[in-house]
C-alpha cells in the first residue's frame, strides 16, 4: 500500500511540474514577470526532502498503516480534489513559481471564491495526511512547521506582486 500510494503522489508532481513548465513557457511570451525566484529553491528542496523524509521513517520504523488509515486517506482523496479544483480553476496561470501577467485579473472562481490559497491548503493537508498515514509522525510534524515558514515568506510575496501588478 506505501509504495502505491507514494507513486501516485510522486507522479501526480512530476505531472504538475510539466503542466507548470508549459504554463510558465506561455506566461513569459504573455509578459508575465517573476517573484519570489530566491525563495522557490527552497520550495523545491522542501518537497523532494518531504519524499526522502517519508520513505526513510516508513521503512525505518515499519510501523505499517494507521489503525484509522480509512479517515486519513479518504482525507487525502478531498485534498487532492481541493489541489486538482484549485489547479484546473486557475488553467493557464497556475503554476509552481509566482508568475504574474500583467493586465489580468485575479481568478475567482472555483475555490479561489471562498479563499485565496486553496493550493497550499492542499499541501499542508499532505504534508500532514501523508505522513500521518502511515505513521510517520516526525515527517508529518517536521514538514507541517516547514511548509508553514515557506508558506508564510510565499504568501507574502505572492501578495505584493499581485499588488504591484494590480494596482
Amino acid at each position: 500500500m506505501f509504495w502505491t500510494i507514494l507513486s501516485i503522489f510522486a507522479a501526480q508532481r512530476l505531472f504538475e511540474l510539466a503542466v507548470a513548465k508549459f504554463n510558465e513557457k506561455n506566461a513569459l511570451k504573455e509578459g508575465a514577470v517573476e517573484y519570489g525566484r530566491r525563495h522557490y529553491p527552497y520550495i523545491v528542496a522542501m518537497h523532494v526532502l518531504f519524499f526522502i523524509c517519508l520513505i526513510w521513517e516508513t521503512i525505518a520504523f515499519q510501523r505499517g498503516p494507521l489503525p484509522m488509515a480509512l479517515v486519513v486517506l479518504t482525507g487525502l482523496i478531498f485534498t487532492q480534489a481541493l489541489r486538482y479544483w484549485a489547479l484546473f480553476s486557475l488553467g493557464r496561470c497556475w503554476n509552481t513559481k509566482i508568475l504574474v501577467i500583467p493586465g489580468t485579473n485575479l481568478v475567482r472562481k472555483g475555490p479561489y471564491q471562498w479563499f485565496k490559497h486553496p493550493n497550499y491548503v492542499a499541501v499542508a493537508l499532505e504534508f500532514l495526511l501523508l505522513p500521518l498515514l502511515f505513521q510517520a509522525y516526525a515527517t508529518a510534524l517536521l514538514f507541517t512547521v516547514l511548509n508553514a515558514a515557506v508558506m508564510y515568506i510565499r504568501i507574502r510575496t505572492e501578495e505584493q506582486a499581485l499588488e504591484k501588478l494590480h494596482h
